[in-house]
């Protein structure tokens, strides 16, 4: 209400008045609040990180916890982002950083416009681009790495809409040679023994905090 009363008689606006136009005459804020207190990643677990993401929240969570966030051009969030860069700057970052969490939007978005065609494209972008060249990038530098792979929700095709569905994960180890797993889609969720309920564990797990 207030911002109401200096806003609606502001010179602008009674200018957009006259013009016929909507005045632009009073703030709403949303989401206000006051940061966490939540520790730092390096104190939680004892080694610096980085994050790669064109999503403000995703880029907020990693400054939050003081991840390094890394800048990727052309990385836009949507389906015309530069996946190759993401993955290469995601190799390089391992350079410097033990940990790098690579974010990538596209194929969420293509669920939310119900569009199959641009999900599948993602997908085969998320996998050839992203993690080939991360792995490629690995290989070349001799590194042992352990990859968790995974989305954070689902968006059906069908709804447009985020869901609450148990969601699959892969977590791979260059040092292993695992067989027979199970391919990577909705239906291992329900096909595999490896549940995780809670997930906060799976960080620890990653890193080798607990064992998996």
């Amino acid at each position: 209400e207030d911002s109401y009363e200096i806003l609606d008689n502001h010179p602008i606006n009674r200018r957009r008045k006259d013009e016929g136009k909507m005045p632009a005459n009073m703030l709403w804020f949303w989401g206000e609040s006051h940061p966490p207190e939540i520790p730092s990643f390096v104190a939680k677990y004892g080694i610096p990180g980085a994050v790669i993401a064109a999503v403000d929240l995703i880029k907020g969570l990693g400054r939050m916890v003081g991840l390094r966030v890394i800048d990727v051009p052309g990385a836009t969030g949507y389906i015309d982002t530069n996946y190759l860069g993401k993955g290469q700057y995601a190799a390089a970052a391992l350079d410097r950083y033990d940990f790098v969490w690579v974010h990538v939007e596209a194929p969420d978005e293509a669920g939310h416009e119900s569009d199959i065609d641009k999900k599948i494209e993602a997908i085969q972008e998320c996998d050839e681009k992203v993690l080939g060249t991360i792995l490629s990038g690995i290989k070349q530098r001799g590194y042992d790495v352990r990859i968790l792979l995974m989305p954070d929700h689902p968006t059906p095709i069908a709804t447009g809409s985020h869901s609450s569905e148990k969601v699959p994960f892969i977590l791979f180890d260059s040092r292993k040679h695992e067989r027979n797993i199970l391919p990577f889609d909705e239906r291992a969720v329900h096909e595999t023994k490896t549940v995780v309920e809670d997930a906060t564990e799976l960080m620890p797990m990653l890193l080798e905090t607990i064992s998996d």
